[in-house]
């Protein structure tokens, strides 16, 4: 894909630069690192360099020309890529009139607004994104009309991790007897009343922290629900505002279950679980994802008797089936039942419980039923806006800046097509905030980790076996907890790493990972992959002993017949 050369912003004051002279002509090959042209601004003479290999494809500015800040003014790729004709910018068709005024020398319309940058939602991807605007001198209002940090902080990843943590607590001490410690005489049990209270103690204080920063980074917070009624105006409680360029980050919401029935009392979503103060007698999970997988675990451990109902074959169809398959037996072992391959059919109330009614007939009663069957966009800040985006599955289409089809409107997280994941969404917040202050950035989402955090925990990242095979002849490395030396003597060897990688160069292609600190270990994996080295590579970089890590190491020796840990 052709990348663009843009006119760079060297300064928080810098708003045009003129072209000196270039130094190659269109149809030239350049490699990463050449000067390109130089250019001229009101403070000092610079050089640009070429930001990849490839031929120059098009460049749109003579000698002598004056362009606005981040304005591409050429194209560099390969010989045949198209690429636009006219000059842009990565706050789009409105900015590429300015530079078209300015190189023909007529004066530049003045447009002038309250604030430079807009932000609709305090979750991940807004905070992330008006701290960035912050930092790079803009004049930020930021609308949210629940409370800040989104459902994360407050509803989703933080609460339920504050759980889990509790369970795997419980889980060691358990575990202790094994070794011959004996800490209680009694059977080991989680206050769920004192939990609860330390989990609203812990998502209050990150709420605070988030609030905190956003105050000291002077952004102004408009508590208001916020809707657009123009390009660049906000409709927000009895006041509009007027802003240059815009970000949405709504995030998602919980999704319904479309059947009969599903409004019965006693039937919740995750966020009313995470509202609950007592622990259910009974507990059945229609959902086997993230969401589904967490929950069950912690509400068996807290002494529901748990039931996970799948439509599908395996549990977290979006994980590698190797994962699936161990999270599955994990979760039994724990007591978790499980119905796969059920389809819901509908619901009833019966002796003032619901019962969910299966598509083969059978009915299953509980105290409780959670819904874990996914999220939708929230989409209810478009305002005049709705009929004027591109979507793709209902989702706003964003490009690697994350920017939409109208000019000045940003979308991050959420509701966009790209990622439904916290990191995903921070990352694409940076994007957003810094290519509409004129400093693009492009956030790539192809290697975005996914976790589980159950105990063991699970995390992938890169492609599937089945998704590899299909690209061509592959390796495959796998090395159990069991056979290393930090898991055995702590006594946790549930689990394994995969590691994927293609048969012709070694290029990491996925790594899976079930097992303790998973979630930790695929960074190492991501950074290794993000930097393209091999699996070859990997087998010959030292890691200390004994340790977790060692495991990816001895998966990657594997996958080329090279590990010396395993029979």
């Amino acid at each position: 894909m052709a990348k663009e050369v843009f006119m760079p912003k060297s300064g928080m004051d810098m708003q045009e630069g003129r072209i000196i002279r270039w130094l190659v002509k269109e149809g030239d090959r350049v490699r990463e690192g050449d000067v390109l042209l130089e250019i001229e601004t009101d403070k000092v003479a610079m050089e640009v360099e070429a930001p990849c290999d490839g031929i120059l494809l098009r460049r749109f500015f003579d000698d002598g020309a004056v362009v606005p800040v981040v304005t591409i003014i050429a194209y560099i790729g390969e010989e045949g890529e198209e690429v636009p004709d006219k000059p842009s910018m990565a706050g789009g068709r409105e900015r590429a009139e300015e530079a078209a005024f300015l190189t023909k020398g007529a004066p530049l319309p003045k447009r002038e607004y309250e604030y430079q940058l807009a932000i609709i939602g305090g979750g991940p991807a807004g905070y992330t994104a008006a701290l960035r605007a912050a930092r790079l001198g803009a004049k930020t209002v930021l609308f949210e009309k629940d409370l800040m940090g989104g459902t994360c902080t407050n509803r989703g990843c933080i609460p339920m991790k504050s759980y889990l943590s509790a369970v795997r607590l419980k889980d060691e001490l358990t575990g202790a007897s094994k070794r011959e410690i004996f800490p209680f005489e009694e059977e080991i049990r989680i206050c769920f009343e004192k939990l609860f209270s330390e989990k609203e103690k812990t998502v209050s204080e990150l709420r605070g922290n988030v609030e905190m920063l956003l105050g000291k980074a002077n952004v102004e917070i408009v508590r208001e629900e916020a809707v657009m009624i123009g390009r660049h105006h906000i409709k927000a409680g009895n006041r509009t505002y007027r802003a240059a360029n815009t970000i949405l980050a709504t995030g998602a919401g919980t999704r319904k279950l479309s059947v009969p029935g599903s409004d019965i009392e006693g039937i919740l979503d995750s966020e009313d679980m995470l509202k609950l103060k007592d622990v259910p007698e009974s507990l059945i999970v229609i959902g086997g994802g993230v969401i589904g997988c967490e929950m069950a675990e912690a509400w068996q451990a807290f002494g529901s008797d748990v039931t996970i109902v799948e439509e599908r074959e395996h549990l977290l169809p979006t994980f590698d089936e190797d994962v699936s398959k161990e999270i599955e037996k994990c979760l039994k072992r724990r007591g978790v039942k499980m119905e796969l391959n059920a389809k819901v059919s509908h619901f009833k109330e019966q002796d003032g419980r619901p019962v969910l009614v299966l598509k083969d007939g059978s009915e299953m009663p509980a105290e409780k039923i959670l819904c874990a069957v996914g999220r939708t966009p929230d989409l209810s800040c478009l305002g005049v806006l709705a009929d004027k985006l591109d979507y793709e599955r209902g989702k706003i289409m964003v490009d690697e800046y994350c920017r939409t089809n109208i000019d000045n409107i940003y979308a991050c997280g959420d509701i966009t097509n790209r990622s439904i994941l916290a990191h995903s969404a921070m990352k694409m917040g940076d994007a957003a905030a810094s290519t509409a202050c004129g400093r693009p950035k492009m956030v790539r989402l192809n290697r975005a980790p996914l976790l589980l955090f159950t105990v063991p925990e699970a995390a992938g990242i890169g492609m599937t076996e089945p998704e590899a095979r299909r690209q061509g002849d592959i390796l495959v490395g796998r090395y159990p907890f069991y056979a290393n030396g930090r898991a055995k003597a702590q006594g946790e060897t549930e689990g394994f790493v995969k590691v994927i990688a293609d048969k012709g160069y070694g290029e990491i292609l996925g790594v899976h990972i079930v097992g303790p600190m998973a979630t930790e270990l695929i960074v190492e994996a991501k950074t290794m992959m993000d930097m393209e080295i091999t699996v070859y590579e990997v087998a010959e970089i030292m890691h200390p002993h004994p340790t977790w890590s060692e495991a990816f190491m001895e998966a990657c020796a594997a996958a080329i017949g090279e590990c010396l840990e395993m029979p």
